[in-house]
C-alpha cells in the first residue's frame, strides 16, 4: 500500500528530526511504496511560515518542491473526487488540514502516516 504523509510526518522526516517514528521511518524508506505528500500540506506549510509559526530556512515556494523531490516524494493533488468525502468523515476531529488529508487518503486507497492519535479513529489505513 502506497503512503500519504501528513504534514508533521513529512516535515520530520526531511529534517530528520528523532520525533519521526521507526514505523513511520520504516514505511517511507520501503522502496516498494510511493510515498506522496498532498498539495493540502504545501498549503499548511505555506500558510503556517507566512503567520510566522512555521520557521524555514528559506522561503518555502522555492524550498518545498524541491525537498519534496530530493527525498522522492510525489505529489498528490486535491480532487473533486476526494473533497466530496467530506461530508461521509465523522465528526471526531475538527481540523480542515487533517479532514482533507483522511479524505485523499480514503480516495487514494493510501495508508495515512500520521502521529496523530485523533485521526487514527477513522475508517481508513493509518500508522505511526
Amino acid at each position: 500500500m502506497n503512503v500519504l504523509l501528513d504534514t508533521a510526518a513529512f516535515l520530520w522526516w526531511v529534517t530528520d528530526d528523532p520525533a519521526l517514528s521507526r514505523r513511520a521511518e520504516e514505511l517511507i524508506r520501503d522502496p516498494s511504496r510511493r510515498v506522496f505528500l498532498s498539495s493540502v500540506s504545501t498549503w499548511e506549510i505555506v500558510l503556517k511560515h507566512a503567520l510566522g509559526r512555521l520557521p524555514l530556512p528559506e522561503d518555502p515556494t522555492a524550498l518545498l518542491p524541491r525537498i519534496r523531490v530530493e527525498h522522492g516524494i510525489e505529489e498528490l493533488p486535491l480532487t473533486e473526487g476526494a473533497v466530496l468525502h467530506l461530508p461521509k468523515l465523522p465528526a471526531l476531529h475538527q481540523d480542515p488540514f487533517d479532514r482533507v488529508l483522511l479524505c485523499q487518503a480514503i480516495h487514494d486507497g493510501l495508508l495515512l502516516v500520521t502521529p496523530d492519535e485523533q485521526l487514527w479513529r477513522y475508517p481508513l489505513r493509518t500508522a505511526w
